[in-house]
């Protein structure tokens, strides 16, 4: 059957293409590598804590075995939804010994979508310029302006929780009403605002509902109920994912097929006509390969996979990869600087919180707004707060018997963690390649994956460690925690850049319309697109640049350009 479209990847950005394509009335197919998820069905919410394995701990032996890259997603991994991270002893990739990146990954329907921590802010104008501003990496082919638009279609579909504030480096969108903050963030904010000028703390803005509108409650979405166990599945839909939202919306226009268990292999190309005609897979099961045929393809299997594919296509017109005439493919790999600092916060003993709210605060990058720091780009900061559990014994010993029980009854003191999120420069020399010998069982070459931080990242990075041990200081808070240094890069699960939109076909594999330079019906929807990557979060620009690359797509088919 020839399809008008091939959305490969059913995540964050797959969602977006294939609701997009439809909803233009493309028969669309998705080719999902993982096995099929029920929105719901599958989901492992409703479990009370006894019911749940070790409570919630994977055990030790098989986390050596099985996971030993995905266990360090922290506690967002645990044995209440191991089923949704893969095996590494299954999905092995490689990478220098001297230079680890921690591969974080969900093959299933819905992927990561599934697994996001939500939190979900715009890049300003201030990212889409910085490399023409500085000269480290490709400059965009757009600007905020070009994205605004996409990012108010999907805030609006999605329902994303925020405050205006006026911020140009972080550009307000289309919220919902805000998650308060707790009485100890109230307090922060107001002392580190007034000794801070120039800084401000908002709450944080993530993809929660809290005030459903009819386009989500048409498809079976409800407000957040507050339980913080978003890490396995919201039955309730409150939290976006493509299983709870775009998927839906996609099969309601009827024009919908999905395929799952289908590894995406390459791309078929046509050099005659220089277009791709389609996807060959190879069933997850059987090992058989088959192809599917479209009239126009639009990757969105995640930055790492997106490159592999393209690699793995080649030919005699593009033997170092399919629309890879610039080299750029697996080229410019970015992940985003990450790490913590964890202090006690003074008084509001007599305060407590209602529910477990799934969000926090953040202090949006106030740091070489202009120049002027001895390092480039910036970082801002996310934290929360709770009060400390009967847990807090495992660290700090309180003796034994009936004394230790009646402390432990009791809440312990706020405690405050301030996440650390900075921004990688652009560097060719971070990259995906094929290993040249290495296969996985279904005979594709492993993903081999070259990164690290350079000299500017350790800057940024010891300058992000000061200064959020100083805000928190300030504060009247005790520091009792810090990472030193940035987590591997992979750690933030944000890995993008490795076919990059950019100006000059010679040196990116993206157009403006996130189009191929070198294969017009060939569209990228996820974060391979990322130019840069700024400090933000970057679901909700994946989200935008992926429903806008569908629509370009479907304007483009309709128009005969394609």
């Amino acid at each position: 059957m020839m399809f008008d479209a091939i959305v490969v990847g059913s995540g964050m950005s797959g969602g977006w293409a294939a609701k997009e394509l439809t909803e233009k009335g493309l028969k669309t197919l998705i080719i999902e590598r993982g096995r099929n998820v029920e929105h719901g069905v599958d989901y492992t919410d409703s479990l009370r804590p006894w019911e749940v394995e070790n409570f919630g701990w994977v055990d030790e032996d098989e986390i050596a075995k099985d996971y030993p890259i995905q266990s360090q997603a922290g506690p967002a991994f645990n044995a209440a939804n191991k089923q949704f991270w893969v095996k590494d002893s299954e999905h092995p990739y490689s990478t220098p010994d001297d230079k680890p990146f921690v591969w974080i990954r969900g093959y299933h329907l819905g992927g990561r979508s599934l697994m996001w921590g939500r939190a979900s802010y715009r890049l300003s104008d201030l990212d889409f310029k910085a490399s023409a501003s500085d000269g480290h990496g490709s400059d965009w082919p757009i600007r905020y302006e070009d994205l605004a638009p996409w990012y108010d279609h999907v805030e609006t579909f999605a329902g994303i929780t925020g405050t205006l504030e006026g911020l140009p480096q972080l550009p307000d969108g289309q919220f919902q009403p805000p998650m308060a903050l707790t009485d100890p963030e109230k307090d922060f904010k107001a002392k580190i605002e007034a000794a801070f000028p120039g800084r401000r703390v908002i709450p944080g803005r993530g993809a929660h509902l809290t005030d459903a509108q009819p386009q989500q409650t048409d498809l079976g979405r409800v407000n957040c109920q507050y339980r913080q166990l978003c890490s396995r599945g919201c039955s309730y839909g409150a939290y976006f994912s493509s299983l709870s939202a775009t998927l839906p919306a996609a099969k309601n226009t009827g024009n919908l097929t999905i395929v799952t268990d289908a590894i995406a292999h390459s791309l078929v190309y046509d050099p005659k006509r220089n277009r791709v005609k389609g996807v060959r897979v190879i069933d997850a099961h059987t090992g058989q390969g088959r192809t599917y045929e479209a009239k126009v393809v639009v990757l969105c299997a995640s930055a790492i996979p997106t490159a592999q594919i393209l690699l793995n296509s080649k030919s005699e017109a593009f033997p170092n990869g399919l629309a890879n005439s610039s080299d750029a493919v697996g080229r410019h790999l970015m992940d985003h600087l990450i790490g913590m600092v964890e202090g006690i916060y003074p008084s509001f003993t007599d305060s407590y919180y209602h529910g477990r709210r799934p969000n926090g605060f953040c202090t949006p990058r106030y740091r070489n707004l202009q120049q002027s720091e001895d390092y480039y780009r910036g970082y801002f900061l996310q934290g929360t707060t709770w009060r400390a559990s009967w847990e807090r014994a495992v660290a700090a010993p309180m003796g034994v018997g009936a004394d230790a029980k009646a402390q432990l009854r009791k809440p312990g003191p706020w405690m405050m963690v301030m996440g650390i999120f900075g921004e990688m420069l652009p560097n060719p020399n971070n990259r995906v390649t094929l290993h040249p010998s290495r296969t996985d069982k279904w005979g594709i070459p492993l993903a081999h994956i070259e990164c690290s931080h350079g000299e500017n990242e350790k800057k940024q990075y010891a300058a992000a460690q000061a200064d959020g041990a100083a805000i928190l200081e300030a504060a009247g808070a005790k520091v009792v925690a810090r990472t030193t240094e940035a987590g591997a890069p992979g750690m933030a699960i944000h890995e993008m850049g490795t076919a990059h939109m950019g100006v000059d076909p010679k040196t990116s594999v993206l157009n403006k319309y996130s189009q191929a330079h070198d294969v017009p019906n060939l569209f990228i929807g996820d974060g391979a697109a990322m130019a840069s990557g700024g400090c933000q979060n970057p679901s909700l620009t994946y989200m935008a640049l992926s429903a806008r690359a569908a629509n370009y797509a479907a304007q483009f088919l309709r128009e005969g350009r394609i």
